[in-house]
């Protein structure tokens, strides 16, 4: 243990309670060393908290027990098709060498536990790419077992949530929908109701946690079992280094207050790029103009801090953040009032996307960061569909089933009108080329074929359409008034471009060396995805294996 500077001591440091942070200090805590936690704010989670919870983990245990058949060697014929070869350092190598073993030493160590997802498909059609299989999840949690500390985990966004707090997954939204349409669906829906309703008598949201909130809270209740020492409200000063090494770290509080943390190692995992402006002006043409989902507390600490000890930051050709569509809805301060348009809306028959001229300019169905790498060039863009489409699928955080519009309308979140024509004059689009457009795409729903952008093509696409809807599962007609225009703008939800590193998360230096003592996880090191986006939870998954390697890898000295 390094000697105290005028502060703590630890064996290791880590710094941010993201999923990687709490998971490199788990492992390093079950390893037996004294592990200090440091984190912003007064909750853990950072971003992961607000996310999916979904891990990219080809070769995991799960899909064989499942008989999926998905091995290593097929995904790394995929990223290689993606990417090519692998980086000098084995980074993807060492990811794809060690899923199993770091979700079999959680699952086996910790109260950290997770199910396959099933089918679940790669985004991108290439050699190697899987249906099913490479895609895990939390299993849901019960916030009650965490008594007080249920405070601590950081909440989802609103519009994740129901009846103004209660959390649903996707297999939750199909049973909510169909409640009336089967007993097995009623009986479904009516168990959450009244668990969220018992709830809100102690607790100000429901604590059946699922998605990322529910590995956030898995990973807490392990850092809590193993005595990690959790220090809240305590901000990334910066790196102390002695001799070309970090010895430990100083950190400012909400009182003013400066305080130190020595230790031998010190683990990076503050979240990334986030909301740091100059770091996106750096990194993206105009980036710090675009919203982001990161926690609002990601300022790039991180990063900055180990620039200034001589850390090289990797940047990447394919692109240095990580996107998502979504909208802004009004009267919500949480992430912006931001609304991410994952897989509920955009691959549903009846729906497209248009730019101001009234012209589609993607693929609907597409994975939300490849259909932003086609939003990004039209500068403003809208969601188009008719108020029967709202009714059967929703549209952003308008629930399916919601029948009366007005609300939405009245606060700005949507537009209706009677005809396309006066839709196009409400919001700016030029009404002659959405006219246009809704004729020619109601032709492709009739055929069942795209003639543009091939919507409904692709597994991805197929997998996130209704599979009731013939012929195609994407494909749907916008016909009967009123219509509706939801505007979408493009956000980043993760940094690819990050803190160089190797294989066990060593932080390098412009000339390649690693800088003894200092290691990074989850965003804020670089990619091993390079800016591609393969599959569901292509930043999860990293952060678990890397945050493992990385407590592993600093625990043994």
């Amino acid at each position: 243990m390094a000697p105290a500077l005028n502060g703590d001591a630890a064996d290791l440091l880590v710094v941010g309670a993201g999923a990687a942070g709490m998971t490199a200090a788990l492992v390093a805590a079950l390893e037996g060393r004294r592990v200090i936690l440091a984190e912003a704010t007064q909750q853990v989670g950072g971003t992961t908290s607000t996310s999916a919870g979904t891990l990219w983990v080809p070769g995991n245990p799960h899909a064989a027990r499942a008989g999926h058949g998905d091995t290593v060697q097929q995904a790394a014929t995929y990223l290689r098709a993606l990417l090519g070869p692998d980086d000098a350092r084995g980074r993807r190598q060492a990811f794809l060498d060690t899923t199993a073993e770091a979700l079999a030493y959680l699952e086996e160590r910790s109260s950290v536990v997770f199910a396959s997802a099933g089918k679940h498909p790669d985004y991108l059609p290439q050699p190697g790419a899987a249906i099913a299989g490479r895609a895990v999840g939390p299993l849901p949690f019960d916030g009650r077992t965490l008594g007080a500390d249920f405070a601590r985990i950081r909440p989802p966004l609103p519009g994740f949530m129901l009846l103004g707090g209660m959390m649903v997954g996707k297999a939750d939204i199909q049973a909510l929908v169909g409640r009336y349409g089967s007993w097995k669906d009623f009986l479904h829906s009516a168990r959450l109701v009244a668990r969220y309703a018992a709830d809100r008598l102690r607790h100000p949201r429901g604590t059946r946690l699922v998605m990322g909130n529910a590995l956030v809270a898995r990973l807490f209740q392990s850092l809590l079992a193993a005595k990690v020492d959790v220090r809240f409200g305590w901000r990334l000063r910066d790196l102390e280094v002695h001799e070309g090494r970090v010895v430990g770290a100083s950190f400012d509080q909400a009182d003013g207050a400066v305080r130190h943390v020595a230790a031998p190692a010190v683990v990076l995992a503050t979240g990334g790029v986030g909301h740091q402006a100059a770091l996106r002006r750096e990194l993206v043409p105009d980036g710090d103009s675009f919203r982001s989902l990161a926690a609002e507390s990601v300022r790039g600490d991180g990063m900055l801090a180990a620039r200034r000890a001589g850390a090289a930051i990797e940047r990447h050709a394919l692109g240095n953040l990580l996107w998502q569509p979504v909208s802004v809805v009004p009267g919500t301060s949480t992430a912006g009032g931001l609304f991410p348009h994952l897989f509920l809306d955009r691959a549903k028959p009846g729906l497209i996307a248009v730019n101001v001229a009234g012209r589609r300019f993607v693929d609907e169905s597409l994975s939300y960061h490849h259909f932003v790498e086609g939003l990004l060039p039209q500068g403003r863009a809208w969601l188009v569909c008719d108020a029967a489409f709202v009714r059967r699928y929703g549209l952003g955080v308008i629930p399916p089933g919601t029948r009366r519009l007005g609300r939405w309308v009245r606060n700005g979140y949507i537009a209706c009108e009677p005809t396309l024509a006066a839709l196009g004059r409400r919001v700016g689009i030029d009404a002659s080329g959405l006219a246009a457009t809704v004729a020619r795409t109601n032709g492709f729903a009739d055929t069942g074929s795209d003639l543009d952008f091939g919507k409904g093509g692709t597994e991805v696409g197929r997998f996130n359409g209704d599979p009731a809807h013939a012929p195609n599962p994407c494909l749907g007609p916008i016909a009967a008034p009123p219509f509706c225009a939801l505007e979408i703008h493009a956000a980043d939800a993760a940094s690819s471009a990050g803190l160089a590193t190797d294989g066990d998360g060593k932080v390098l230096d412009a000339g390649g060396a690693p800088i003894p003592g200092l290691f990074a996880c989850g965003n804020d090191a670089a990619s091993i995805m390079q800016g591609s986006y393969p599959g569901p939870g292509a930043t999860l998954g990293p952060a678990i294996v890397f945050g493992y390697r990385v407590g592993r890898s600093a625990a043994a000295g």
